[in-house]
């Protein structure tokens, strides 16, 4: 049975007092009381006091320092920049100074806290008999009476080197917080509008890696094509070519529908990009009785013989088209980038 249901006058200490005798040392139920109070040097000594005053300032002033070298760190070194620790190794000195910044940092919140606790305020242990759960008026007094008492020991209102320096620590760390949000990702600015194609810039056949020629490209065949100076082993390959995948198909210029479509194509030669508008899936397949393609990945299918426009599936719109022409090597060439950002159609509203 919990105590909380035992009326006070019967715990163990009251029923022994009642009776007038001293509970024995080998009672197990026996209460063996406070050991009496050794008052701790800071106590005693106000100049004792002042250093640990000194030692908790110290430690929320080199919070605040190590917050602002996390700022900087994030600033000053290039997330591509690695150094050689031991014994770590080889890592980046950007994760490693972040690390490093905010964790001391926040360290230093917390011993700083605790040698506070530790050593200014007050460590008198005060007992109290357990009692129901359901507090009366007067425990809610003395709560209230006994939190004033704790601030007032505290010497938070008294000290305010200590109290001005944690303030400055805690408003300071959560600035960690919000300069990682700027580690999400580069900000898009424009470069989800434009892709590598240019005027002048050659067609790249992707599987010969040579110019496309007009010749190359058959009626009914699919050819897939990339921009001139782009290669494979570029560090950034994988994005540029995201945006400026290109396939080429050659369709009879009497059965293409659209005239703009015609206007842009050479010899019935179109180009459109690869990338489905729906969530950025390459598309791939190809029915050149029909002159649809189809993405492979929610099935949305496009007629490359009227502007691309989408006849089925999610995709909210049709295909960005690239205009081309042939230069004086006979290759062909773009004569511009694409009119509209490529890809999914909430790229265009970034």
């Amino acid at each position: 049975m919990s105590s909380q249901h035992n009326p006070e006058e019967t715990l163990p200490s009251e029923r022994a007092a009642a009776r007038g005798t001293v509970a024995q040392a080998d009672d197990p139920f026996a209460d063996p009381g406070l050991p009496a109070h050794k008052p701790r040097i800071q106590d005693i000594d106000e100049r004792a006091a002042k250093r640990s005053e000194r030692v908790v300032a110290f430690l929320f002033v080199l919070s605040m320092l190590a917050t602002v070298a996390f700022i900087a760190s994030f600033v000053a070194f290039p997330v591509d920049k690695s150094v050689f620790i031991w014994p770590i190794g080889h890592i980046s000195i950007l994760h490693f100074s972040l690390g490093v910044t905010l964790g001391l940092a926040l360290f230093c919140i917390g011993a700083g806290a605790v040698h506070w606790a530790r050593t200014l305020m007050s460590d008198v242990e005060t007992a109290d008999d357990r009692h129901p759960i359901e507090a009366a008026p007067e425990v809610k007094a003395k709560v209230l009476e006994d939190f004033a008492q704790g601030a007032a020991e505290s010497g938070f209102g008294r000290r305010k080197l200590i109290r001005n320096t944690m303030f400055g620590a805690l408003a300071l760390v959560p600035l960690s917080g919000v300069v990682l949000l700027r580690d999400l990702g580069p900000l898009p600015e424009k470069k989800l509008r434009t892709t590598l194609w240019a005027k002048g810039k050659q067609l790249i056949n992707m599987n010969t890696h040579q110019p496309l020629r007009p010749e190359d490209v058959a009626v009914g065949s699919l050819t897939f094509a990339m921009p001139e100076g782009l290669s494979e082993h570029d560090e950034d390959f994988q994005k540029e070519i995201a945006k400026a995948a290109l396939m080429i198909v050659r369709i009879q210029p009497n059965e293409i529908k659209d005239p703009r479509e015609l206007d842009w194509s050479h010899q019935g030669i179109v180009a459109f990009s690869k990338i489905c508008t729906h969530v950025g899936c390459p598309i791939s397949l190809y029915e050149q009785q029909t002159h649809h393609v189809l993405c492979p990945c929610h099935q949305s299918t496009f007629d490359l013989s009227d502007g691309a426009r989408v006849i089925f599936g999610p995709a909210g719109h049709a295909l960005p088209q690239l205009r081309i022409g042939v230069n004086a090597e006979g290759n062909l060439e773009a004569l511009g980038d694409f009119d509209e950002p490529v890809g999914p159609a909430f790229w265009e509203r970034g």
